[in-house]
C-alpha cells in the first residue's frame, strides 16, 4: 500500500509549518518580550530579534533588566547588552547595583561595570562595603631587643573602598604590610614584656602606617586577637656563636699541633742524619789509623796507648752505668 500524493504533501506542508514556528519562537522569544511587557520594561520585539542576529541570547539581557528596573535602576538594554559582549557578568553588576542601591551607596552602572570587567566580584565589594569584613593574619612572629621571640596574631577589619577597587591591592598586600607592621613594632621594643603587657601597642602603631593606602580596602581597626612568647633566640644565637668560637680555636689549635709535629719530624730527620754522618765519620777511623800506621805517622806503642786509653774509658762508662742502676734500686734482689 502506498501513500497518495496529498498525503506526502500534507506531511510536507506540516513539517515546513513546525519549521517556521520554531524558527519563529527563537529569533523572537515571545514569552520573554511578554514578561519585559508585563514588568513595565519597554522593549522592541525587534530589538530581541536583533540580540539573535548578534549572538547574545536575550534572557542574559532582558531578566537582569526586568530586575533592575523593579528595583528603581535607570538601566537600557543597551547598556546591559554591551557589558555582556564585553565579556562581563550582568547579574552580578546589576545584583551590586541594586544592594548599593538600597544601602543609599553612590555606584553608577559604569563604574560597576569597570570593576566586573577588572576580575573583581563588585556584588561581594558592596556587600563588604556595607558590612565590614574580618581579616585573620597567620601566626607572626618577631624577637624584641632583649632577644625573646614573641608571636602575635591579629583580626583586621577592613572595608571594601568602592572607589579604589579598579587598580587596588587585595587581601594579600594588607596581610603582608600588617605581618610586617607586626615584627617592626615588636622588633622596636627593648624587652617582650613591654608588648606582653601592652599589646594595643602594636595596633596603634600599625594603624598609624597607613596601611591601606593603593588597596581596595580601608583598614578600621587591628585586634590582637592572641600573643604568645616563644624561643629565647638571643641564647640562643650567643651558645651557636660560643660553640663557632669554640670549634675556631679548636681549629686553630689543630694548625698548630700540625706545625709542632712538623718541625718534629724535621728535627728528627736532621738528627737521624747526623747520626748517619757521625757512623760513617767512625767508619772512617779505622782506616785513618791505617793509613797512619802505614805511613810512620804514629807509631804501633801510640796506638797501643790509644786503645788502652779506649778500653780504660768503656769500663768506667760500665762502672757508673752500674752504680746508676744501683742507686735506683738499692736492693735489686728483694721481689716487689
Amino acid at each position: 500500500m502506498t501513500i497518495g500524493g496529498p498525503g506526502i504533501l500534507l506531511f510536507i506542508i506540516i513539517v515546513l509549518v513546525v519549521l517556521v514556528v520554531s524558527l519563529f519562537f527563537y529569533f523572537i522569544p515571545f514569552g520573554l518580550w511578554l514578561s519585559a511587557i508585563s514588568a513595565g520594561v519597554k522593549v522592541r520585539i525587534f530589538s530581541l530579534v536583533g540580540m539573535r542576529l548578534r549572538r547574545v541570547r536575550p534572557i542574559k539581557v532582558i531578566n537582569p533588566l526586568i530586575k533592575g528596573s523593579k528595583a528603581g535602576l535607570d538601566l537600557s538594554q543597551n547598556q546591559l547588552e554591551s557589558h555582556l559582549l564585553s565579556g562581563g557578568r550582568v547579574d552580578n553588576v546589576v545584583d551590586a547595583l541594586i544592594a548599593a542601591h538600597r544601602a543609599n551607596m553612590e555606584l553608577s552602572f559604569e563604574r560597576a561595570a569597570a570593576i566586573d570587567l577588572a576580575g573583581r566580584d563588585v556584588f561581594e565589594a558592596v556587600r563588604i562595603s556595607v558590612m565590614p569584613k574580618i581579616i585573620v593574619t597567620p601566626m607572626v612572629s618577631a624577637m624584641a631587643v632583649n632577644g625573646i621571640e614573641i608571636k602575635a596574631m591579629a583580626k583586621v577589619t577592613v572595608r571594601a573602598n568602592i572607589t579604589r577597587l579598579v587598580g587596588g591591592a587585595g587581601e594579600d598586600t594588607i596581610l603582608a604590610r600588617v605581618g610586617e607592621g607586626i615584627v617592626t613594632t615588636i622588633g622596636s621594643a627593648a624587652s617582650h614584656k613591654e608588648v606582653l603587657e601592652n599589646p594595643c601597642m602594636i595596633s596603634e602603631t600599625v594603624l598609624n602606617k597607613g596601611l591601606d593606602s593603593g588597596t581596595a580596602y580601608e583598614i578600621l581597626s587591628i585586634d590582637i586577637a592572641d600573643i604568645d612568647v616563644g624561643r629565647n633566640i638571643g641564647a640562643q644565637l650567643q651558645i651557636d656563636q660560643a660553640e663557632a668560637d669554640k670549634q675556631i680555636a679548636q681549629a686553630r689549635a689543630e694548625e698548630r699541633r700540625a706545625i709542632a709535629f712538623a718541625r718534629e719530624q724535621e728535627m728528627k730527620a736532621q738528627v737521624e742524619e747526623m747520626r748517619s754522618k757521625v757512623v760513617e765519620a767512625e767508619a772512617q777511623v779505622p782506616l785513618a789509623v791505617a793509613e797512619a800506621l802505614k805511613a810512620g805517622n804514629i807509631g804501633v806503642m801510640d796506638y797501643l796507648n790509644m786503645q788502652n786509653k779506649i778500653a780504660d774509658t768503656n769500663m768506667r762508662e760500665g762502672i757508673s752505668g752500674m752504680n746508676l742502676n744501683l742507686n735506683m734500686n738499692p736492693n735489686p734482689d728483694k721481689k716487689k
